[in-house]
């Protein structure tokens, strides 16, 4: 009998977490989250991870499982998932897979190539170029040479970038390309299932979103690792515009703006993303449950 992977995926906010989650009882299977994020423990309101509620629902992995301070690479995350893919195989027909993060789909979905190794010098002249000539001069040259990954990346994130450029400049292939996607064989089937709506709709679900978290205790949060804010796993949206207010920098309320802003470019982002993506069926964000469900028994049936 085969055995299938079902990703589920969208822009930010859009409510896949609810979907896997119904899904998975459906299905009687268990959830791997491929957010690139919800990885640290210390790092919970920014990340909207699953409530302890939805947690205790169904069993998740892949969530709280390193700190901020662990280094832990796409690669790591590879291997990690697809042992638990795996193991959930073992007791059902069927495992879930979600998150808005496309490169860590795309990475259990269809693989990655082995990324060569990096010469110190590329990586100490793309620092300099960062120090001297400034983000932005990043940004475009990352657009000229690798508009995929521009697409999906966090812009604001330089090391991100820098790592993207430096992996381009040394293989003379885009790090979009590491994404195999032709010659992978799994041993499971994939079936794809994307939830969006109207942008308007997906900008105001993430302006919600935001308030949300800060009525949580985003601020406090992100105070608690302040002593961490200069590590590559808190450059990220929602912590640094924090960090810029804690600073003195930004007030409070441009902080709000600005989180609620890059939130929706990255959105954006990520829509463009997926919709490269001719495998992916796609479903209104007010889905019915059960036309989700005939969807997958269509595909799966033996």
């Amino acid at each position: 009998m085969n055995k299938y992977l079902i990703s589920i995926l969208g822009p930010t906010a859009i409510g896949k977490t609810k979907l896997a989650i119904e899904l998975a009882i459906k299905f009687s299977t268990e959830i791997i989250s491929a957010d690139s994020r919800q990885f640290y423990r210390e790092m919970n309101v920014g990340t909207a991870k699953p409530s302890i509620n939805e947690l205790n629902s169904v069993k998740h992995h892949l969530i709280n499982n390193k700190s901020v301070i662990d280094n832990y690479s796409i690669g790591d995350f590879e291997q990690d998932a697809i042992k638990h893919i795996s193991n959930i195989h073992s007791r059902s027909n069927i495992a879930i897979l979600v998150g808005g993060s496309g490169l860590y789909l795309d990475v259990i979905n269809y693989g990655l190539d082995q990324i060569p190794k990096i010469e110190k010098n590329i990586r100490n002249s793309l620092n300099n170029d960062f120090e001297n000539k400034g983000l932005i001069y990043l940004q475009n040259e990352l657009k000229k040479v690798d508009l995929i990954t521009y697409n999906n990346i966090d812009l604001n994130n330089h090391r991100r970038i820098i790592r993207a450029l430096e992996v381009t400049i040394s293989s003379g292939k885009p790090y979009s390309s590491y994404l195999n996607k032709k010659n992978i064989n799994r041993g499971f089937k994939i079936i794809e299932i994307g939830i969006n709506a109207e942008r308007e709709m997906v900008y105001q679900r993430i302006n919600n979103r935001v308030d949300d978290m800060i009525s949580k205790g985003l601020i406090n949060e992100v105070k608690k690792l302040i002593k961490y804010k200069n590590l590559n796993s808190l450059n990220t949206i929602g912590y640094k515009e924090v960090f810029s207010y804690l600073d003195g920098d930004i007030s409070l309320d441009i902080a709000i703006n600005e989180i609620k802003k890059n939130s929706r470019r990255f959105a954006k982002r990520q829509i463009t993303w997926f919709k490269s993506n001719n495998n992916i069926i796609w479903f209104n964000q007010n889905y019915k449950i059960n036309n989700i469900i005939k969807a997958i028994d269509e595909l799966t049936r033996n």
